[in-house]
C-alpha cells in the first residue's frame, strides 16, 4: 500500500517483514510496504494529499471591541457588517431568520445545536431573510423532520445570508451581556486584514438609521390567510363578526396577520409611509402598527402617522408599533444594553396578575416615566422591569412590546387579539 509522510526530502523505502515467522514452521507471511514522501507546499499543507474530511476555519467575526473570533462559514460568503445580538430561543430558528425586525443584525443563537430540523416554507414569517448573518456553535450535519425541504446551509446560501459555526457563542454572549450589543464584521475574504475589518466595525452604526423603509411593502395589499387548522388555538368564544383593519407594515410578521384574520378581521396592509389621512378615508374599524427593526426615533414620519390616528380610531401597537405609540403620546424611547431576544421572557400582566411566557425581539424600550397622565402601563417585563404594554381607554389604544402571535411553547399572549376585537366592538357600539 502507499502512504505519505511529511518530510522535506523525498524518500522511498521498502520494508519487508515476516509475521508469525517460526523456524519450526513452514507457514509464515511476507508483506511489503512502500512509503513515498510528499513535499510540503509553501503554506505548510502537504501537496498531493486527499482533501481533509473536515472543514477548516475560513471566516472571521471581528467585533468593535477588538476581539477576533475565527470560525467556519456556511451559507453565503463575503463581508458583512451588523450589530451582534444574542437570542435565547431553544427552537424556531427559521422564524427568527425571517423576522424583519432583525434587519441590520447578526443573530447569535445561545442554543448550541442549530439546523437539525432543516427548513420548510410553512414556517417563514416573511418573504425573505432580512438579518445580516447567523452565528451558531454547532451546525447539524443532518436533518430529521418530516416537514424539512432543505438544509439550513442551502437555505441561507440561496438567500445570500452569511453564517458561521464552530465559534464560542457562550463567550461572545457573556461579552455582550457585560458590554452591551456590539457592532461586528463577518468576513470570509482573506484579502481583508483584521485591521480593515475592525475599522469597518468602528465606523458603522445602527442607531438613528431608518431600517423600516427597507423591509416594508411598497404598495397596499389585502391579506386573507388565516392560521391553518392544524395550528389554530384559542378559538372558543371567538367573535364571528368581521372587522376591517388597516395594518401598517413596519416589518410585519405573517403570523400577526394570520392571527388577526383568525379572529375575524379583514386586513389591508399598507406601507410604512402611508398617510394617516388615506387610512381614515378607508374607514377601518381599527389600525394595527406592526413590529419592525431599528430605532423608532429614526422614523419621524411613522410617529406622525401614529399621532394623527390616536384618539380617532382604535389602535393596537406591537413591538415597534408599541414604541411608536409611546413617542406619539409624547413619551421617550431609549436603547437597551443588549435588548430582549428570545422565546422565554416572563411578563406580568398588571391587570389580571398573570405571568405570560413571551417571545421578544427588540433593542429599544419606552420610558414609562415620560408618558402623559392617562396612559396606563399594563405589562412589565419581569427580567428587568421594563415597560411591556400600554393602554388608554380614552384614546382607544393598546400595545405590547413583545410578540403575542408567537408560541414559544405556551400560547399565553394570544388572547390580546381578542382584546383588540373588543376595543373595536365597543367603538362600533358607540357609533
Amino acid at each position: 500500500m502507499d502512504c505519505s509522510i511529511r518530510i522535506q526530502n523525498p524518500l522511498s523505502t521498502t520494508i519487508t517483514s515476516a509475521l508469525f515467522s517460526n523456524k519450526k514452521s513452514a507457514n509464515f507471511r511476507v508483506f511489503t510496504v512502500r512509503c513515498s514522501s510528499k513535499t510540503l507546499s509553501s503554506d505548510g499543507a502537504p501537496s498531493g494529499l486527499v482533501e481533509r474530511p473536515w472543514k477548516v476555519a475560513d471566516a472571521r467575526l471581528v467585533l468593535e471591541d477588538g476581539s477576533i473570533w475565527k470560525a467556519k462559514s456556511f451559507g453565503a460568503s463575503g463581508t458583512q457588517v451588523g450589530e451582534v445580538v444574542f437570542n435565547t430561543s431553544l427552537t424556531g430558528y427559521q422564524e427568527i431568520l425571517t423576522d424583519p425586525s432583525y434587519a441590520g443584525q447578526f443573530v447569535l443563537m445561545t442554543n448550541p445545536h442549530i439546523g437539525n430540523t432543516g427548513v420548510n416554507f410553512g414556517d417563514e414569517e416573511s418573504m425573505q431573510c432580512f438579518l445580516a448573518g447567523l452565528v451558531i456553535r454547532s451546525l447539524s450535519i443532518s436533518t430529521s423532520n418530516w416537514r424539512c425541504k432543505e438544509t439550513l446551509d442551502e437555505y441561507l446560501a440561496k438567500r445570500n445570508i452569511m453564517g458561521i459555526y464552530d465559534v464560542d457563542t457562550r463567550a461572545i454572549t457573556r461579552r455582550l451581556r457585560q458590554d452591551g450589543s456590539l457592532i461586528g464584521v463577518l468576513s470570509t475574504e482573506n484579502s481583508k486584514t483584521d485591521e480593515e475589518l475592525l475599522k469597518m466595525s468602528r465606523t458603522w452604526d445602527i442607531v438613528g438609521v431608518d431600517l423600516i423603509s427597507g423591509v416594508s411593502c411598497k404598495s397596499p395589499y389585502e391579506w386573507v390567510d388565516r392560521t391553518a387548522s392544524d395550528w389554530d388555538f384559542n378559538d372558543n368564544g371567538r367573535n364571528k363578526e368581521t372587522f376591517n383593519v388597516v395594518a401598517y407594515d413596519f416589518g410585519i410578521k405573517h403570523n400577526i396577520l394570520r392571527r388577526l384574520a383568525s379572529y375575524g378581521c379583514k386586513i389591508t396592509v399598507v406601507p410604512s409611509t402611508w398617510p394617516a389621512s388615506e387610512t381614515l378615508k378607508m374607514k377601518p374599524d381599527g389600525v394595527l402598527f406592526s413590529n419592525g427593526p431599528g430605532d423608532p426615533s429614526a422614523v419621524p414620519y411613522a410617529v406622525e402617522a401614529v399621532k394623527e390616528l390616536i384618539g380617532k380610531i382604535p389602535v393596537f401597537g406591537i413591538c415597534m408599533g408599541h414604541q411608536l405609540l409611546g413617542q406619539a403620546l409624547g413619551g421617550k424611547t431609549f436603547k437597551m444594553k443588549f435588548g430582549h431576544h428570545g422565546g422565554n421572557h416572563p411578563v406580568r400582566n398588571l391587570r389580571n396578575g398573570c405571568v405570560e411566557i413571551s417571545a421578544q425581539n427588540h433593542n429599544y424600550a419606552v420610558d414609562p416615566e415620560s408618558l402623559p397622565e392617562g396612559v396606563e402601563v399594563t405589562h412589565v417585563n419581569l427580567n428587568d422591569g421594563s415597560c411591556a404594554g400600554l393602554a388608554s381607554s380614552k384614546m382607544k389604544l393598546m400595545s405590547l412590546q413583545y410578540h403575542p402571535e408567537a408560541s414559544p411553547g405556551p400560547h399565553d399572549s394570544d388572547p390580546v387579539f381578542g382584546e383588540f376585537i373588543q376595543l373595536m366592538k365597543q367603538e362600533k357600539v358607540k357609533a
